[in-house]
């Protein structure tokens, strides 16, 4: 082969990477993607759709409120709005837990509710594509399989169940 020959071979080569290349990126540009926002319940990782979550708050005290649900912990004030502050691990029939430095308020918001929810800790905020979401594991226990979108992504090399907030409201109006 000439010179000629191979740079021509050369060049049609990497004509077809850019290509591909340019089509994957099409490709995942058309690919729908949602933000997640992170968070842990005792040893195991969750998530809500950021779409959902108006802010995070750290944890500060939270006025009881006799005659709630016992997974109603209280409300707080937040900058003159009076919320109120579900405990998932309360909620999902998980052992309760202390709040600690690491506690987060995760305001939602789904339709006309708003609410804050009590969880550890926030670990991140990610953008996902639609089809890394997975269909959850077998054994995923009943009590988060009724919260759960049913569908589950990857995180640090961890299983993320992802919540849907509108369940968990739901369950506060029974």
């Amino acid at each position: 082969m000439t010179k000629d020959t191979e740079k021509r071979k050369s060049d049609r080569i990497l004509e077809k990477i850019r290509n591909r290349k340019e089509k994957n990126k099409s490709t995942e540009a058309e690919e729908e993607k949602n933000e997640l926002v992170i968070f842990r319940l005792a040893e195991d990782y969750y998530a809500f759709f950021g779409s959902d979550i108006n802010e995070i708050l750290p944890y500060e005290s939270v006025t009881f409120v006799p005659g709630c649900p016992e997974y109603i912990t209280g409300i707080i004030n937040v900058r003159g709005d009076i919320e109120s502050v579900l405990d998932l691990h309360r909620l999902m029939g998980l052992s309760p837990a202390e709040p600690t430095k690491q506690s987060r308020i995760i305001i939602g918001s789904k339709g006309e509710i708003r609410s804050g929810i009590l969880v550890d800790s926030v670990e991140d905020v990610i953008s996902v594509s639609m089809s890394s979401v997975k269909r959850p594991i077998a054994t995923l226990d009943k009590r988060i399989k009724d919260f759960s979108i049913g569908g589950e992504t990857i995180y640090e090399e961890k299983y993320v169940s992802i919540l849907d907030i509108e369940k968990i409201f739901e369950k506060m109006q029974e």
